[in-house]
């Protein structure tokens, strides 16, 4: 079955109040279709969960200034002054993670794991509230998985089966976020017939996306 669709139909699945992942590293590799589509929806109350805000004019950054977003869960906000500002106001919620952190909360909600170890943060403003587990004498921090209702991320290349190649920086948090989310729709720069990705290229497994749309 063709898992191609329009970009109304691929974002009736996105509704007010849902945690939606968005793919990309200031702005690379984000899909900027769908975020411009979303804005123009306009489905507020979001809780998205993201490397960072990107810029005010770009990625995620749009949705911020749009005031879409009433969480951010990212691993930095300083490249856009507005999430800063909406945060001081109290307008926009921001929980700040360490950035490989945050890509293994991600990575241990697609694979179904309880939550992962780490160090990062001991002793810090990260490990208030959070249990510390003790491993062969050693203390390290329990991060829960990261999930979300939907997932938007962006690829090179899509069969209409959902196989997916990323292009260089921007297999970034995409593959990632394409395990941990309900409903994973792409936005593929090129789509091409089931059966002409090599196997051996295949970076995401079409059993992971629900839609695609032509970016």
């Amino acid at each position: 079955m063709s898992k191609i669709t329009t970009i109304e139909q691929a974002l009736e699945f996105v509704q007010e109040n849902m945690t939606v992942m968005i793919g990309g590293f200031l702005g690379a590799g984000t899909p900027e279709r769908l975020i411009d589509a979303l804005v123009n929806k306009g489905t507020k109350n979001l809780t998205c969960i993201a490397n960072d805000t990107a810029m005010p004019d770009k990625g995620i950054g749009k949705l911020v200034v749009s005031r879409q977003l009433k969480k951010a869960v990212v691993s930095h906000i300083g490249t856009n002054p507005e999430t800063g500002r909406q945060m001081n106001t109290g307008e926009l919620e921001v929980e700040l993670i360490p950035q490989g952190t945050l890509a293994e909360q991600i990575r241990a909600g697609g694979a179904g794991l309880g939550g992962i170890l780490t160090p990062t943060g001991l002793g810090t403003i990260v490990a208030e509230g959070k249990e510390v587990i003790t491993v062969d004498g050693r203390e390290f921090l329990l991060e829960k998985p990261l999930k979300a209702d939907v997932a938007l991320i962006k690829a090179h290349t899509a069969d209409t089966a959902g196989n997916l190649i990323f292009y260089r920086s921007a297999r970034n948090f995409n593959p990632l976020m394409a395990m941990a989310a309900k409903v994973v729709i792409v936005e593929a720069e090129n789509i091409v017939e089931k059966g002409q990705i090599d196997p051996d290229q295949v970076m995401t497994p079409g059993i992971f996306v629900d839609w695609i749309i032509k970016g």
